[in-house]
């Protein structure tokens, strides 16, 4: 199944052409600004053939940026005729640790605090000094790491630093199959924010 992969997440977007897991094509824009502009014609560089569905990372991220690329994932889908899977920040991020590990994903939400993604919870915004206990050995993925990880071990508890910082096209693409096979839950295809907007 050849899928066009599009997100806009964190610091920066991507838009590119995956077959099942293999990156065939990739376009990316460095920066946490200036999405909404450079999304589309990424998504234009790699979209030079049919594609079987559009994989669009939903959140949490960046408010302008989920905007963005669920729009153009839905104009997409629908002038196409194919589905549009929706994927989390930290089902992306998860998928690129060893799955025979739990994992958390902690990234940035240029505020000061973080967004935490667990697998037994909603996600949410919390402080540093709040993160909460992992039970066991648990690897945390995401820009938000370092920063999470190092208090943690402050504390003595057993917190692994992974290697995933930012989502890699592959990964996301690797979640939306699953989904789409019926092997993960559906999602709602919206953008995921767990606080208001810095804007208005």
């Amino acid at each position: 199944m050849r899928l066009l992969v599009l997100d806009a997440a964190l610091s920066r977007c991507l838009a590119a052409m995956v077959e099942e897991e293999r990156v065939l094509m990739e376009r990316v824009h460095e920066g946490a600004h200036g999405q909404a502009a450079a999304l589309p014609p990424l998504a234009e560089a790699v979209l030079q053939t049919d594609v079987d569905a559009v994989a669009v990372g939903v959140g949490p991220g960046s408010f302008t940026g989920l905007r963005t690329a669920i729009a153009l994932a839905q104009g997409i889908g629908l002038a196409r005729g194919i589905p549009v899977i929706p994927v989390t920040t930290g089902e992306a991020l998860v998928a690129m640790g060893d799955p025979a590990f739990p994992a958390w994903a902690v990234t940035e939400n240029r505020r000061g605090d973080l967004f935490l993604e667990r697998p037994d919870a909603p996600p949410c915004v919390v402080a540093e000094a709040a993160l909460p206990r992992p039970e066991g050995l648990t690897w945390i993925m995401g820009d938000g790491a370092p920063r999470a990880v190092a208090r943690m071990r402050a504390r003595g508890w057993p917190a692994g630093l992974g290697d995933a910082r930012r989502i890699e096209a592959a990964a996301l693409a690797r979640v939306a199959l699953r989904r789409l096979r019926g092997e993960m839950p559906a999602l709602a295809l919206e953008p995921l924010y767990v606080e208001p907007p810095a804007t208005t």
